[in-house]
């Protein structure tokens, strides 16, 4: 089965992705032109060995380490036409690696050092997305992108952030979350944003459960009301050797709550040892909600196809396996239910269908 799974074919299969970074996938090429326009110093001017300097200095083994990166890609982001750019080439670049559909993520309050005011910078992100999406029709391409709005959860912004979310929702805002280092800043720090998401109707992710155990995950479902689980990879750390589950675990699975699990990334940061430990294959096996994501293509040197690849060649997987991911995902996905079913049924189904066959 294994040899039969082409990684140019994986690249062909429609994809949903719903955990992915803005600022953590962006094309080397585009960081080096930004950073000329901006007076940015960055480690070298090569593409191709900035790249590589990326990828090396976020496999660090710490998740503090690899948030670190982000500070040459957040600084060439600081107007309108640099994100719009950035944006547009996400979506490309995303549809180029058959992503269908794909929720990206990013945090406004880190885009306001050249005097954008917040609604600026979403507008600029969402014009980008939409030129993108446009220019992959036009190249014979399907995507649809959501965004998400991230605070980060050492600040003090969430409620100002979540706000900020709620009036974006028709334009192209589909969610919340936040980011950031989970030590020391549990998610109940912005519980009174979470409330005000919730009497809004509005949907949201929680980072949890990455580089901090099962209170991270526990505080933001039962406390925050997370709809899903950003990372949520120490979950496993309530399921005994036997395969029983503890209380929280048999919640999340029984809630159906969607784990959005990064594998190359929880490498990165230490979470996991290698892909061959990363507990994904017990979990499907679990038959917990499991995602697959990339969450920061440039610092994991990663793209959705590559996530497949990882675990086709490590857990044996098949076409089978992969359209039960990908539908997970379509399934979680923060738009509305037919929008998500005529995604299921009319693209992801029938191209798997051929496969299957």
């Amino acid at each position: 089965m294994v040899a039969t799974i082409r990684y140019e074919d994986i690249v062909k299969v429609p994809k949903a992705l719903l955990h992915d970074h803005l600022d953590g996938g962006l094309r080397p090429a585009t960081i080096v032109d930004l950073a000329a326009e901006v007076g940015h110093e960055l480690p070298t001017t090569d593409p191709e060995a900035l790249g590589r300097w990326f990828a090396d200095a976020a496999d660090s083994g710490s998740l503090e380490r690899y948030l670190e990166t982000f500070a040459h890609t957040v600084a060439v982001m600081q107007t309108a036409p640099a994100l719009r750019r950035v944006a547009r080439e996400c979506a490309l670049d995303l549809a180029a690696d058959g992503v269908v559909y794909a929720e990206v993520r990013f945090a406004p309050e880190q885009h306001l050092e050249r005097d954008l005011s917040l609604d600026e910078v979403v507008e600029a992100v969402l014009a980008g997305f939409a030129e993108g999406t446009a220019q992959a029709v036009e190249a014979g391409l399907t995507i649809r992108v959501g965004t998400l709005l991230t605070a980060m959860r050492h600040a003090a912004r969430s409620q100002e952030i979540a706000e900020l979310a709620v009036r974006h929702r028709d334009a192209g805002v589909v969610g919340f979350d936040i980011a950031g280092a989970e030590a020391g800043f549990p998610p109940t720090r912005h519980l009174d944003a979470f409330e005000y998401l919730q009497r809004e109707n509005f949907h949201f992710t929680i980072h949890a459960g990455e580089a901090f155990g099962l209170p991270s995950i526990w505080q933001a479902i039962q406390w925050c009301g997370a709809d899903r689980l950003g990372h949520g990879v120490r979950i496993v750390d309530d399921i005994a050797s036997d395969g029983s589950l503890g209380r929280l675990a048999a919640y999340v699975r029984d809630k159906r709550i969607p784990l959005e699990l990064c594998p190359s990334s929880n490498v990165q940061t230490g979470a996991v040892d290698s892909i061959a430990d990363h507990p994904i294959g017990l979990l499907r096996d679990l038959r917990f909600r499991v995602t697959v994501n990339t969450d920061n293509r440039l610092m994991s040197g990663t793209s959705m196809s590559r996530e497949m690849s990882l675990l086709v060649e490590t857990f044996g997987y098949g076409w089978k396996e992969l359209q039960w991911f990908t539908i997970n995902a379509m399934k979680s996905a923060f738009i509305p239910f037919d929008e998500r079913l005529r995604i299921i049924d009319e693209v992801i189904k029938p191209a798997y269908a051929k496969l299957l066959a």
